[in-house]
């Protein structure tokens, strides 16, 4: 119907256009000249059409070279959690809505991500590149090797820093605290590095350099605030307290104002500060020194983390009375 339809209403302009609103009649030589000038028309436009359709199919083929691989295409769809392929979707349509949903949203699920996951993963990219550019049988030793700072200072060094510590200079404490921090991570590393290769090889060698790893990657954010001296009071102090019972090897103390640094002892341990306008029994109770910090954000929270896997550490590495240990078991 609907082709009728426009026949017949080209056939009515044909007849409109001829007799031009004037004349009452026209003859049918004038229609059927009519007929072939529109077919001669018709013809000359798709001719044309013919001749613009190589340039179409290039940019396509364009188009194509720039188009990703399906196994890639079908990867990345899934990171996002959409559907590899839609219902009478080819994979051309299916490359062009992966790239509309990564335009729209870059950066997707970010916040969903297994940190140690992606610990786990960034050690087997190390050791997979470390077989690639693997030249020299010497070379050998150092496969599933973890990066370690280069830090120039001793332990002795630093139990000598250590005696004007918390002596109300906080510039010194937040060196102290930094070198010392940086001290264990490189212990740490240089333990980790002087394992055999079976035993880096292995899971367990695999998952202690993604904690390793992991560790770093949490502290970062701290160190940064230490360097620029913009670490909160707060958490400074409690770091220095930190800090002065490590070097006294009394990991309990030490261990006790972990905790309160953590999770505070404050009526509402949840960050508040202001209760209202006016005074209340016990407002000193809930300064800011006392409110949980483990609780403040997914930063503070992740550093917090990563200071008390180094507390454990230096436990390991610098042992004391048992009497003065936290949960000690005898190796």
């Amino acid at each position: 119907m609907d082709i009728l339809k426009a026949e017949m209403m080209k056939k009515r302009k044909q007849l409109e256009e001829m007799m031009d609103g004037k004349k009452k009649y026209f003859k049918r030589s004038e229609l059927l000249a009519k007929e072939t000038a529109t077919l001669q028309s018709d013809v000359n436009k798709n001719t044309t059409n013919e001749k613009e359709k190589p340039e179409s199919q290039d940019s396509v083929s364009n188009k194509k070279d720039h188009q990703l691989s399906r196994p890639e295409v079908i990867r990345r769809l899934r990171e996002r959690c959409e559907p590899i392929l839609l219902f009478g979707e080819s994979e051309l349509v299916a490359f062009q809505r992966l790239r509309k949903c990564e335009i729209l949203e870059p950066e997707a699920n970010k916040g969903f991500r297994n940190d140690f996951q992606e610990a786990m993963d960034q050690v087997d990219q190390a050791y997979l590149d470390e077989l690639l550019s693997l030249s020299k049988p010497n070379d050998v030793a150092k496969k599933g090797d973890v990066p370690v700072p280069d830090e120039e200072v001793t332990y002795d060094d630093i139990q000598q820093m250590s005696e004007k510590l918390n002596r109300g200079n906080r510039e010194f404490d937040m060196t102290v605290i930094t070198r010392f921090l940086q001290f264990l991570v490189q212990v740490w590393g240089n333990q980790l590095n002087s394992r055999g290769t079976a035993e880096k090889m292995s899971t367990k060698g695999k998952m202690d350099s993604a904690t390793y790893a992991q560790t770093r990657e949490y502290l970062k954010p701290l160190l940064r605030k230490l360097k620029n001296k913009s670490l909160p009071e707060d958490i400074t102090d409690s770091l220095t307290e930190i800090v002065k019972h490590l070097l006294e090897r009394n990991y309990i103390l030490a261990s006790d104002a972990y905790l309160q640094m953590a999770i505070g002892n404050s009526p509402w341990p949840i960050g508040v500060t202001m209760v209202g306008i006016h005074a209340r029994t016990g407002r000193e109770k809930i300064f800011s020194k006392n409110v949980a910090h483990v609780m403040n954000d997914e930063t503070q929270r992740k550093y917090i983390q990563a200071l008390k896997r180094l507390m454990t550490k230096c436990q390991d590495y610098y042992t004391t009375d048992p009497s003065r240990c936290v949960e000690y078991t005898k190796k």
